[in-house]
């Protein structure tokens, strides 16, 4: 019964629950039907590399083909966590301003990860122009200032070999941000259904017999429509 009560305010102040819908849907809706842009998601690119310590470097150095592999694997390992630190973003930084390009470092994402010998470099920016540079200069500090945060390289830049090109994409946007002209349109709708529900509890009017009947009143009779 409660439930009829309801569908019959929404029926009678259905225009009360699409204003709201109306007003938010006109703000939501060009940015759905925006699209091929990476407006939230901005752009990433990836690479692998292989990396081994310069053997050269090493004084009096002994051993086989096994341990020159070993001690690539050691590498990657060391170059994959100098990645992730602050020190290799600054180290882009410094790069690409000296390349004369200028990028915001609060904005530069930086991710790394490696399978045994083979190490991976992850990199996302608003813009695809700065993420270029950023990804030629993550190269170039790669193979040539590693010395300088591993004492074990003997002061001589590690040996790395890029396996991929790196391909600047745009990145998808944040779930949140695709979920959110949804959530809008969302709360819109609730807004209506209150602002109807609330109409009709204002409205001082008797429309049907069930109003009197909840008051406890005794209906003897009713006109009905024409």
């Amino acid at each position: 019964m409660e439930l009829m009560l309801v569908i019959r305010v929404l029926l009678r102040r259905w225009w009360l629950v699409v204003i709201p819908v109306a007003i938010v849907a006109a703000f939501v809706v060009p940015d759905m039907l925006r699209s091929g842009q990476a407006v939230s998601g901005g752009f990433s690119s990836s690479f692998r590399y292989s990396a081994a310590q310069v053997l050269e470097a090493i004084p009096g150095r002994d051993g086989d083909f096994q341990d020159v592999w070993l001690a690539s694997e050691l590498t990657v390992n060391a170059l994959t966590d100098w990645v992730r630190s602050s020190s290799f973003a600054q180290e882009i930084v410094a790069q690409t301003a000296a390349e004369g390009t200028e990028i915001n470092a609060a904005a530069l994402g930086i991710a790394a990860d490696n399978k045994r010998s083979v190490g991976q470099i992850f990199l996302s920016y608003p813009e695809e122009a700065g993420l270029t540079a950023i990804t030629e200069a993550a190269i170039e500090v790669l193979k040539n200032r590693a010395q300088v945060y591993f004492p074990q390289l003997g002061g001589q830049a590690a040996s790395v070999t890029i396996l991929d090109r790196p391909l600047v994409t745009p990145a998808p946007p944040p779930i949140t941000n695709r979920l959110a002209p949804f959530i809008r349109l969302g709360i819109g709708l609730v807004a209506g259904l209150a602002l109807a529900i609330l109409a009709d509890y204002l409205d001082p009017f008797v429309r049907r017999r069930e109003q009197l009947e909840a008051q406890g009143l005794a209906v003897l009779g009713s006109v009905p429509r024409k």
